[in-house]
């Protein structure tokens, strides 16, 4: 299993970042991802379904996204999910977003990513803690850079 737990703070209005987040601009921070459809329930409430395809060099995987918390309030914004990509990886993240003042916002972004199988827990073992550190922390670049450009 691989787990993570990093933040950084952006130079941004807590809403503004909170955009980022929603279905209609996901794609601006998970260009990967083909398409995000909503199929169950309401964007904003836990228990929501979405497909996702999410395409990486000639691979291309289609998996349901469920939404298992969701919280927004003035000060503080939460969203929790989970998925299961290729039967192989079990996957359950979540986003934090604290209102440090009117122009910054705290990310927090944690998460872990367990074989779904023995094929999923032997290439989790095989691969580099560092590679995986490498996709958590250009995940949180590409946010900040997203709501700090205008």
């Amino acid at each position: 299993m691989i787990t993570w737990n990093e933040e950084t703070v952006i130079n941004a209005n807590i809403e503004h970042v909170w955009e980022l987040f929603k279905d209609r601009n996901i794609k601006r921070i998970m260009p990967k991802v083909i398409s995000h459809e909503l199929v169950e329930g309401e964007e904003t409430a836990a228990g929501a379904k979405h497909q996702q395809t999410y395409g990486e060099g000639k691979r291309v995987e289609t998996y349901i996204v469920h939404t298992l918390a969701y919280e927004e309030h003035e000060e503080e914004k939460y969203k929790k999910v989970n998925f299961v990509l290729g039967k192989v990886f079990d996957t359950i993240f979540s986003f934090r977003l604290l209102k440090e003042n009117e122009e910054q916002t705290r990310l927090i972004y944690e998460g872990e990513n367990k074989g779904a199988n023995f094929v999923g827990k032997a290439m989790l073992k095989l691969a580099g803690k560092k590679q995986d550190n490498k996709v958590v922390l250009e995940f949180l670049e590409r946010v900040k850079n997203e709501a700090e450009s205008v």
